[in-house]
């Protein structure tokens, strides 16, 4: 697969708790990205974090958390992402989903040229 050196990140912050039809919508968003054939995808796990509701989620020893913040990152060209965004929209109801242009300076073992 090519990957064109002006591409889009597309980052999904969620919590390890949330669910989609039964299972981590962290692992529901990343098999669907597999499944449209999207570049890449990588989930990420906060030790700390806040969002909407401000309730502290931390992964102390002291204060073990089942809902650690989650960051899904996604990255391919502008089109495919535009394409992923309506799925992503229905596989969530909480979250917070950004999106910046990146520059690919390698994909896979051969420089983008």
């Amino acid at each position: 697969m090519q990957l064109p050196k002006q591409a889009q990140l597309l980052r999904i912050f969620i919590g390890e708790s949330d669910k989609h039809d039964g299972k981590p919508l962290y692992e529901a968003i990343v098999l669907k990205a597999r499944e449209m054939h999207m570049a890449g995808a990588t989930v990420l796990r906060g030790g700390l974090g806040f969002g909407h509701s401000s309730h502290l989620h931390t992964s102390k020893i002291l204060r073990l958390s089942d809902d650690l913040p989650l960051i899904v990152e996604i990255i391919d060209n502008p089109d495919r992402i535009g394409e992923f965004l309506p799925v992503l929209d229905g596989m969530m109801n909480s979250g917070l989903v950004t999106l910046e242009n990146v520059q690919v300076l390698q994909y896979g073992t051969e420089p983008v040229t």
